[in-house]
C-alpha cells in the first residue's frame, strides 16, 4: 500500500535523496523546503507520486498549511521526515546570540512545530512514524561547534523522548545521525571562525557515505521500525568508544582542539 510521507528540507541533500528513495518504493511523497522553487524542481524530476510545496519550518501557519494539504489531499499521513537543518559554530564567546536563536528555531523548534502537528492524526490513525535527522554531532559534541552540537543533542532527546511517549499508540521513531556527508551545509553554515567553515567543508569533502546511502539507511530503518541510526563506520566506533572506553575519546578530542584551536585564533580563512 502506497504510504503517504511528508520530507521537510526536500529541495536538496538528505532530504531529496530520501524524497527520492520513498518515491521509487511507490510511495506518496510532499516534498516541501522553504526554498518553494527548489522543492519544484525536486517535485518535477521525482513525477507523479511527488507533490511541491514551501514550507518554513520556523513559521507555525506554514506548517499548518502543509499539514492541512496532508489531511485534504490524503487524508491523513503515515511518515513524517524532519530534516530540514543548518549549522552554525564557532568558539562559544564568539557566536553571536543571534545565530543561536536562529539554529535554535530552525533546528529543534522546526522539528516540534512539525510533530506538534502531525502527532494528531497519527494518534488518531493508530499508526505513524517520524524521523528525526539529527548528526553524529549529537554525540561526540566537538570544542568549537557549541550551537550545532546543542541544537543535535536536543533532537536526540526529544526523539527518545517521543519513542516511549508515542509507542502506545503504535507511532513509531527514528533518529538519524549522520556523520559528515557532502550537502549544501555549508552554504548557510554561520560561524565567526573561518577555520571552522574550512574544516568542515574538508571533511564534508573527503566524505565516502553518499546522500543515497543515508536515505537508503533511513528507508531501512522505517520498515524495520530501528530507533538510532548511525551512518558512518567511524561514527558507530566513536559511539561505542565514549561508552566503553572514554579515555580513549578524551584523549582523541583534546587532540582535535589542539589542531584547530591555533587556526581559529588565527583567523585563518
Amino acid at each position: 500500500m502506497s504510504r503517504r510521507v511528508l520530507v521537510t528540507g526536500a529541495g536538496s541533500g538528505f532530504g531529496r535523496a530520501m524524497a527520492a528513495r520513498f518515491v521509487r518504493a511507490g510511495d506518496r511523497v510532499l516534498v516541501s523546503d522553504v526554498d518553494g522553487a527548489a522543492a519544484a524542481t525536486v517535485a518535477k524530476e521525482l513525477g507523479e507520486l511527488a507533490t511541491a510545496v514551501t514550507l518554513d519550518v520556523t513559521s507555525d501557519a506554514s506548517w499548518a498549511d502543509a499539514i492541512a494539504w496532508c489531511e485534504r489531499e490524503w487524508d491523513g499521513l503515515d511518515i513524517l521526515i524532519n530534516n530540514a537543518g543548518v549549522g552554525a559554530g564557532g568558539r562559544i564567546e564568539k557566536v553571536e546570540l543571534a545565530d543561536w536563536d536562529w539554529i535554535w528555531d530552525i533546528n529543534v523548534m522546526g522539528l516540534v512545530r512539525g510533530i506538534r502537528g502531525t502527532v494528531p492524526i497519527f494518534k488518531r490513525q493508530r499508526s505513524g512514524h517520524i524521523v528525526n535527522i539529527a548528526s553524529l554531532a549529537a554525540i561526540m559534541n566537538l570544542p568549537g561547534m557549541a550551537p550545532y552540537n546543542v541544537t543535535k543533542g536536543g533532537v536526540v532527546a526529544l526523539s527518545e523522548t517521543l519513542r516511549y511517549e508515542l509507542e502506545p499508540y503504535n507511532v513509531a521513531t527514528t533518529v538519524v545521525c549522520p556523520g559528515f556527508v557532502r550537502t549544501n551545509l555549508t552554504e548557510r553554515m554561520r560561524t565567526p571562525d573561518p577555520a571552522a567553515l574550512k574544516l568542515t567543508a574538508k571533511l564534508m569533502d573527503a566524505s565516502t557515505v553518499t546522500a543515497d546511502d543515508v536515505a537508503e539507511m533511513v528507508f531501512a530503518a522505517v520498515r524495520d521500525k530501528r530507533f538510532m541510526v548511525l551512518t558512518h563506520k567511524e561514527g558507530r566506533q566513536s559511539h561505542r568508544l565514549k561508552r566503553f572506553l572514554p579515555r580513549v575519546v578524551d584523549r582523541r578530542v583534546r587532540e582535535y582542539w589542539a589542531r584547530l584551536l591555533p587556526s581559529m585564533e588565527r583567523g585563518d580563512a
